[in-house]
C-alpha cells in the first residue's frame, strides 16, 4: 500500500466496508472523542457530501483497497510535507488535539511568505 496520505479525492474501500468512500480531508476530530485525531475525513463515493452526520473519520490503517488517487500536483506536494511534519511533531507530544491545533498555527505564521498553508 502507498505511504500515509492520499491526496484529496481518492476514493477507497475500509475494511469490513460495502460502500466507498472519497477523502475530503485530513486530520479530523470527532465531536465526541476531541482526543483522538483522525487521518481522514471523507464521504460516501459516488453520492457524495450529503449532509454533516453522513462524514466519515477513518485512519489509513483502515484502508483495505484504493480503487482512485485523487489529484497530485507540486502544491499537493508541498500541502502533504507540511501535514506530514505537522503529524509527525504530534505524534512526538503524545497526539492531543489541543497541541495540533497549537502547531497548525505556529506553521500558519512561520510560513506567511508562502502562498500556500496547511489548513487554511
Amino acid at each position: 500500500m502507498r505511504g500515509k496520505y492520499l491526496p484529496i479525492g481518492s476514493v477507497v474501500l475500509l475494511k469490513g466496508g460495502k460502500k466507498r468512500a472519497m477523502i475530503t480531508g485530513f486530520c479530523s476530530v470527532a465531536q465526541e472523542n476531541q482526543e483522538k485525531i483522525y487521518d481522514y475525513s471523507g464521504c460516501v463515493y459516488p453520492e457524495g457530501y450529503l449532509s454533516s452526520n453522513q462524514v466519515c473519520l477513518f485512519d489509513h490503517e483502515q484502508i483495505e483497497q484504493i480503487y482512485f488517487v485523487g489529484y497530485e500536483d507540486e502544491e499537493e506536494a508541498i500541502f502533504k510535507e507540511k501535514l506530514n511534519k505537522i503529524v509527525t511533531e504530534v505524534e512526538e507530544k503524545n497526539g492531543k488535539a489541543e497541541e495540533f491545533e497549537t502547531l497548525q498555527e505556529q506553521d500558519d505564521s512561520s510560513n506567511e511568505e508562502s502562498a500556500i498553508k496547511p489548513f487554511s
